[in-house]
């Protein structure tokens, strides 16, 4: 038996990361049968969804492109901070390319094939846990280096690749039930194409819990506890310190993981929420679906939004990244040498450190 969905409601035709956060009509008649109507939640236009997904797709696609230009064209004094930032902006880039797809689901219906709603579906899923598996590996590598001095340690950059090698495939290990049960299928209301959850009606409450506790677990708590542990210890460290330069690179590194947690702990408490709903944890009741329905898709939209604060970041607050930046329009001759002079940075500030991201 396939799940029954409604192809009219934005939160049954953008699910991200398969979080099935909303109930169908079916679903809500069961639940509220014995109980007084409850009323519909309000919704976001859907045209304006479309909207601010297209202006995030050409912020992210621009800004993460610039980081990646900058990170990959000074090889020489890349610090394992920058290889981890290269990573988390391909990880941006990858959700950007997939937004187009949703924003023109959420306007119709599901008009891609089965392939793309697999391929966007996972792509989505191993952003989501690559993004905050990365900024933990950060905060580890700021805590390693600047707590720690293990300034030997920090500067194998060949073992910081294979990190991030195997955060990639922890990723991707952890969308696979994705790639599986993802599926198009007509909807019971009005026939419209879905990209959805295809599983036998008896399985697919307890698969959903399941899957959802373990990103809650693995996919922010436990890589939230890390950062907390090692920005704590870190900013004390540098507390004491009279330099400033390590702590002009942490002031992008705290301003990255804040923009992270601003961007996702909203959706993620939610779906929290939701989950303990659901498994009768906490009573359920109209005014509480109506709130937590309303909540979802806003909160979801901030998340979405994430992928292209970053390059934001490191424009207006990375001193370094604005140099590299204006250094290579230079050698390509986009710029005059006396704009970056003019722009240009003491030689003491720009003096490179394995404790600091030469970049950022």
């Amino acid at each position: 038996m396939s799940i029954q969905l409604n192809g009219d409601a934005f939160q049954d035709l953008f699910d991200n990361y398969n979080y099935s956060y909303n109930y169908n009509e079916t679903d809500l008649e069961n639940i509220f049968s014995e109980t007084a109507p409850c009323m519909k939640a309000w919704s976001l236009n859907k045209y304006s969804v479309a909207v601010v997904y297209s202006v995030v797709v050409m912020l992210s696609v621009a800004g993460n492109s610039m980081v990646v230009l900058v990170i990959c064209y000074d090889k020489v004094h890349r610090s394992s901070t920058d290889i981890y930032l290269l990573n988390l902006a391909i990880a941006d880039l990858l959700i950007a390319i997939t937004l187009p797809f949703w924003a023109a689901y959420i306007v119709s219906q599901w008009i891609f094939g089965e392939f793309m709603c697999k391929a966007t579906s996972v792509l989505q899923e191993v952003n989501f846990y690559s993004g905050i598996l990365l900024l933990a590996c950060i905060s580890v590598d700021r805590y390693l280096a600047i707590v720690r001095a293990t300034e030997t340690v920090v500067q194998k950059r060949h073992l910081v690749k294979f990190v991030c090698i195997g955060v990639w495939v922890f990723a991707i290990l952890l969308s696979l039930p994705i790639l599986l049960y993802r599926s198009v299928f007509n909807s019971a209301h009005g026939g419209s194409l879905v990209c959805y959850e295809l599983l036998d009606a008896s399985k697919t409450e307890r698969w959903r819990i399941i899957t959802r506790f373990l990103r809650h677990i693995i996919g922010f708590f436990i890589p939230l506890i890390i950062m907390i542990f090692c920005y704590g210890f870190t900013l004390n460290t540098l507390l004491e310190m009279k330099g400033k330069q390590k702590q002009r690179a942490m002031r992008v590194i705290f301003a990255v993981v804040l923009s992270f947690l601003i961007c996702w702990l909203p959706f993620n408490i939610t779906v929290f929420i939701d989950t303990l709903m659901r498994t009768k944890a906490i009573n359920e009741t109209c005014n509480l679906r109506a709130q937590i329905d309303t909540a979802l898709p806003v909160t979801q939209m901030l998340g979405f939004s994430h992928s292209c604060i970053n390059p934001i970041l490191y424009a207006f607050i990375g001193q370094k990244f604005r140099h590299s930046f204006l250094k290579i329009l230079t050698t390509h001759g986009v710029i005059s040498k006396d704009i970056l002079i003019k722009r240009g940075r003491s030689p003491s500030s720009m003096s490179t450190s394995g404790n600091t991201s030469t970049t950022l």
